[in-house]
């Protein structure tokens, strides 16, 4: 296995690790509820996926404090 010559620097290593960006998400709005969610996902929210309900979501009931 090839090993460098000689010792790259800290600006030589940071100038090529500079494409290694975070893409932002793209987050669109439900049609349904309005919520932001990721293109071509089925909504958590709603359940929701091209206009009919794919995926039937539960309420959870909060619990009472005696």
């Amino acid at each position: 296995m090839p090993l460098p010559k000689r010792r790259h620097s800290k600006t030589r290593g940071k100038q090529r690790r500079t494409h290694w960006k975070v893409k932002a998400l793209n987050l669109l709005p439900c049609p349904q509820c309005k919520q932001l969610k990721l293109p071509h996902r089925v909504c958590v929210v709603c359940g929701y996926y091209d206009g009919r309900q794919v995926v039937e979501i539960k309420v959870k009931e909060k619990k009472k404090k005696k």
